[in-house]
């Protein structure tokens, strides 16, 4: 089938290397000349393991080009996908659609014979009723149906997602959509993967339904990661606990400094706000965008204190700048939100990331960028890991230690064992992980639960001698 892509952004991308992957022929169209040159010449602008040799087999093979011009794209093509941005509207946070519909109305004036043009674009319900009616009002005699098709790819591996899905979901009932769609995807069903037939609006609000409960399941485990750490639990047996249970499962259970990237804090706000406009409001979303909002915020705060309680005139080193791993977005990462913390609070702040460092430079010109966390590390009076990159698991902590002012590892993301740390003469905090035996900070909070009585200490050494026998 001969296929459209509108929009070279990340969605567009994956997606239309993947359709050429299948055996389609893709054309893949941006407006943007410097981009497309830079594809042209062989070069992928964003980093996806795996993008850049996809996209090379498939150039090489006449299955993809790029272009930016649209109308004989269009003219030719199946399908048309609008892949194109919706970033969160300034001001009152719902999603900009703008340039959805202005990729609808270039469409529109190109359209030849029968196409199915598909939003592929998180937009709000209603957006393809809407992109209907400007194709219809501009091209009348266009023989067009509009469906949408939402997707589900996690940055870092949007390959394998759109390879390997759980469902495909396609909002139309036009049956002649349906096939072409089903043929558009059928490479898939040998892998069995359902393809989920809804109305257009269903579809729209799948996806931001999807996005938003994902979300608050990561708001909820951070919230019970602070209950942990006054009770004296560890939050990684509480999430093994609980994700055990095949109604909850365990995905998305990982305390930490909140969530962000270009999908979460933009689809939980757009979703809100369609929610507030139809008389509808979502309470559990609001709450789960304010508190990860205040989340990040008080991971600045916990750095500040595990390094003394003031960080004026000292070095901190933060390690990742991503809003995850194996990707270069740094797009409401809440190292952003740390950083910025620290900065307000005086410290001087040197970070590494092995992927986001060009990208955070234009937002981040007051810090000192290295080129190892080793570099990062020296002279800091705490480091923090923010993002939990493979190359930040396995770190020389006595070489570490012998860089640094203080030898405090603030952990955000719970990957090191805190017994290894502490053994490595290191102060330890995690993220909700206030009952490790190790932490002498553990054993005298345990030691003062409400629960406990109070020792009487008669000689001045009754309190050691009973904290000494829990010991034992």
């Amino acid at each position: 089938m001969h296929i459209a892509m509108i929009g070279c952004g990340y969605v567009g991308l994956v997606s239309g290397a993947c359709f050429a992957d299948f055996g389609h022929s893709v054309t893949c169209v941006d407006s943007d000349p410097q981009r497309i040159d830079a594809l042209l010449g062989g070069r992928v602008p964003i980093f996806e393991p795996g993008l850049a040799e996809l996209v090379a087999r498939n150039v090489e093979a006449g299955r993809l080009a790029f272009t930016t011009a649209l109308a004989p794209a269009v003219g030719e093509a199946d399908a048309v996908f609008i892949a194109v941005g919706t970033p969160s509207r300034r001001g009152d946070g719902f999603a900009d659609i703008s340039h959805v519909f202005a990729a609808a109305r270039e469409i529109a004036s190109a359209l030849r014979g029968f196409t199915v043009v598909v939003t592929k674009s998180t937009v709000p319900v209603g957006t393809s009723d809407e992109v209907e009616r400007i194709i219809r009002a501009t091209n009348p005699a266009a023989d067009v149906v509009v469906a949408s098709n939402p997707e589900f790819l996690r940055e870092g591996a949007a390959i394998g997602d759109f390879k390997r899905p759980d469902r495909i979901v396609i909002g139309t009932t036009d049956e002649r959509a349906r096939e072409v769609m089903s043929e558009v995807y059928r490479p898939l069903f040998l892998n069995t993967s359902p393809l989920l037939f809804a109305s257009r609006r269903a579809a729209e609000l799948i996806k931001y339904a999807a996005n938003a409960f994902l979300a608050m399941k990561i708001t909820f485990i951070n919230e019970i990661a602070d209950l942990c750490e006054k009770v004296g639990a560890d939050v990684q047996d509480v999430a093994r606990g609980i994700g055990a249970d095949n109604r909850i499962g365990s995905k998305f259970l990982h305390a930490g400094p909140g969530f962000g990237g270009s999908c979460f804090p933009k689809d939980t706000l757009a979703l809100v706000k369609t929610a507030q406009d139809h008389d509808a409001p979502l309470r559990l979303i609001e709450a789960t965008v304010a508190v990860n909002d205040q989340r990040k915020r008080a991971m600045a705060r916990r750095i500040i204190t595990a390094a003394g309680g003031s960080v004026r005139g000292k070095a901190i080193a933060v390690l990742g700048l991503t809003f995850k791993p194996n990707t270069d977005d740094v797009r409401e990462a809440p190292s952003l939100a740390i950083i910025r913390g620290l900065l307000d609070a005086g410290a001087e702040v040197r970070v590494h990331d092995p992927e986001g460092m060009d990208q955070a430079r234009a937002l981040l010109p007051e810090v000192v960028f290295c080129k190892n966390p080793y570099e990062a590390a020296r002279g800091a009076s705490a480091l923090a890991i923010v993002t939990e990159w493979d190359q930040f698991r396995a770190l020389g902590l006595p070489r570490l230690k012998g860089l640094m002012a203080q030898p405090v590892l603030v952990d955000l993301r719970n990957i090191y064992s805190a017994r290894d740390v502490v053994r490595h003469g290191f102060r330890y905090v995690g993220i909700g992980r206030g009952d490790d035996d190790d932490l002498p900070a553990a054993r005298l909070r345990r030691a003062r639960r409400p629960e406990m009585p109070a020792p009487v200490a008669l000689d001045g050494v009754g309190r050691d001698h009973v904290l000494d026998r829990r010991r034992a």
